[in-house]
């Protein structure tokens, strides 16, 4: 079993090496479900040995719908991170109709030549996971990230089983989302080939001085003074339980 930890800081990536996961996927934004990291922490995630590394291409939140000009962007960022040293990238790409992009999934698919491909949870807001299955095998990803169509794994494990023995070995289904220690043996007895998790934990900014007049987004709600990082002691019970 594969295990994968999505990391959004340097200290994410540092407790990924210090516990023995096998890959990263790296991100920035978190609110936003993960979009393209910055390059200085694509450098130092190459700089950490023993460590596979994905990079999310993801150049905005919000749908997955993009625009051309969005398109070669992505293409940009995924030759940037060829250049930085990634083993592989990860991406999603639908229609207006809820499918996956066919063309351009596999448009990128080709730039990314030499490297591992991910298609992410876009994979989950597709209208028919069995048809999207076969869609992104078409396209040549090397495995395909999801929660089963829902919002977390557990939830979703019925049609994880269903879409790992679909795979029938054509493609890698990757597990995600709410994955923890309560779970990692029950998702992974439903025949997917690995498990991604965050181990997220929320801590508060050391911040006194805060003004809550301000939102730097411009959107009321957002925690301005909580940061987002990895727990060890949850990555190591997650392994722990996967044995």
């Amino acid at each position: 079993m594969t295990t994968e930890l999505c990391t959004y800081t340097r200290n994410a990536c540092d407790i990924a090496r210090r516990t023995g996961v096998e890959r990263i996927e790296l991100c920035a934004a978190p609110l936003e479900g993960g979009t393209t990291p910055s390059a200085g922490l694509i450098r130092y995630a190459r700089s950490l040995p023993d460590l596979r590394l994905s990079v999310m291409i993801r150049p905005r939140g919000g749908d997955f719908l993009y625009t051309d000009d969005e398109v070669a962007l992505m293409a940009e960022e995924i030759r940037l991170a060829r250049e930085y040293g990634a083993d592989g990238v990860v991406f999603g790409l639908l229609t207006p109709a809820g499918e996956v992009d066919e063309t351009r999934t596999a448009q990128l698919v080709r730039e990314a030549e030499g490297m591992e491909v991910t298609f992410h949870r876009a994979f989950d807001m597709t209208r028919d996971s069995r048809q999207a299955l076969e869609a992104v095998i078409r396209t040549g990803c090397r495995r395909v990230l999801t929660s089963g169509g829902r919002n977390t794994a557990q939830e979703g494990i019925g049609t994880l089983r269903a879409l790992a023995a679909q795979a029938a070995g054509r493609i890698e289904v990757m597990a995600g989302s709410g994955v923890g220690p309560s779970n990692a043996r029950l998702l992974a007895a439903t025949g997917v080939d690995a498990l991604h998790f965050s181990a997220r934990r929320e801590r508060e900014s050391g911040m006194r001085f805060r003004n809550p007049q301000v939102s730097m987004g411009g959107c009321a709600g957002v925690p301005e003074y909580t940061l987002t990082d990895a727990d060890e002691s949850v990555v190591r019970q997650i392994l722990a339980e996967l044995g």
